[in-house]
């Protein structure tokens, strides 16, 4: 069976409007129980985007809820959790429910040769996950908004010159959201407190209703406001840690770790990276070749990755990279 479109995934889930510190149970908080939640996202590819979705500091997200990469990221999570924690979910709890292929229609040529195999009959059919009602319930709001939208969105990315380069990046970005969902639920326990937090925070982004917030400033805009570090950094290393974790979705091409040469640096007047230039070696059809990457940073940090193929396609570095890297750690 075919599942139906990767268009179709993922949103949010809990809901919850008042901007009073609120406990798990929906009762109001002392500050002090508010502020003691925290939500670990180290190492995480999307770390950034659950730190804010956790905080309720939905102004600082990149993405809306109307984006692509939300709905992978809410339908993701919410397999996620009914695969790992599953005693974790309410008696009243909702099966996820997926459309596959109940016929196809095939075309041959006069050689009896398969020439196309397109899907003429969808059906709905269950996945053996649950998810708690209200979340499935904002999930479901959320895939509707995006299907209203869908032709003016996929006539968009059809005229968008860089559009191959961007479906790369889509697939390279789901595979990173993979390895999150592997991994979210060991740094952060099913039942934990923190967890439900970033539950109702994201069904409220998912329903575009205010958040629920906490004071403190994300680590990741302190880290964007105070910039990265100046002096010697070990570059080589930056860049092939970036290229690595972004070669981890390459199609066809594999790159050989470690082979990162001609580290070109440029700074700006404070004396931060400005702009890094390098080659680096991957294997082919062709067998082993020379590929190029730049990367360009904004105060001091990594913003963009550009590789010599998809020139103007700037592929998002591992948020997770850009942490260790504005702590110091590829300091020499």
């Amino acid at each position: 069976m075919k599942v139906k479109s990767a268009f179709l995934i993922g949103l949010a889930l809990v809901s919850m409007t008042s901007f009073l510190p609120v406990s798990i149970d929906g009762q109001v908080a002392p500050d002090s129980s508010l502020q003691s939640l925290e939500l670990n996202t180290d190492g995480l590819y999307y770390a950034e985007f659950f730190d804010h979705i956790f905080r309720g500091h939905f102004e600082q997200l990149d993405m809306t809820r109307e984006d692509l990469q939300f709905i992978m990221i809410f339908e993701q999570y919410l397999r996620a959790f009914g695969r790992q924690c599953p005693d974790v979910l309410p008696a009243d709890k909702v099966e996820i429910m997926e459309q596959v292929c109940a016929m196809e229609e095939v075309t041959t040529n006069g050689y009896g040769v398969e020439t196309s195999r397109v899907c003429v009959q969808w059906k709905t059919v269950g996945t053996g996950l649950y998810a708690r009602p209200e979340l499935y319930s904002a999930k479901l709001a959320v895939e509707r908004l995006q299907s209203s939208d869908a032709l003016r969105k996929t006539l968009g990315m059809v005229a968008d010159p860089n559009a191959l380069g961007n479906s790369v990046d889509l697939m390279h970005k789901a595979k990173g959201l993979k390895n999150d969902m592997a991994i979210i639920f060991r740094l952060n326990p099913c039942r934990s407190q923190a967890i439900r937090r970033f539950e109702k925070n994201l069904n409220l982004f998912a329903l575009n209703k205010p958040a629920i917030r906490m004071q403190e400033a994300s680590k990741y805009v302190k880290m964007k406001k105070s910039g990265g570090p100046s002096g010697s950094q070990n570059f080589n290393k930056l860049v092939d840690d970036l290229v690595t974790d972004q070669a981890r979705t390459w199609g066809f091409n594999r790159y050989l770790p470690g082979s990162i040469s001609n580290v070109k640096e440029y700074r700006d007047n404070s004396g931060r990276a400005k702009e890094l230039m390098a080659n680096y070696r991957y294997k082919g059809f062709g067998g082993t070749s020379t590929g190029s990457v730049r990367i360009t940073f904004t105060n001091g940090l990594p913003k963009c990755i550009y590789f010599f193929d998809f020139p103007n396609n700037c592929k998002s570095p591992n948020s997770g990279i850009l942490a260790s890297y504005a702590k110091g750690d590829y300091t020499k």
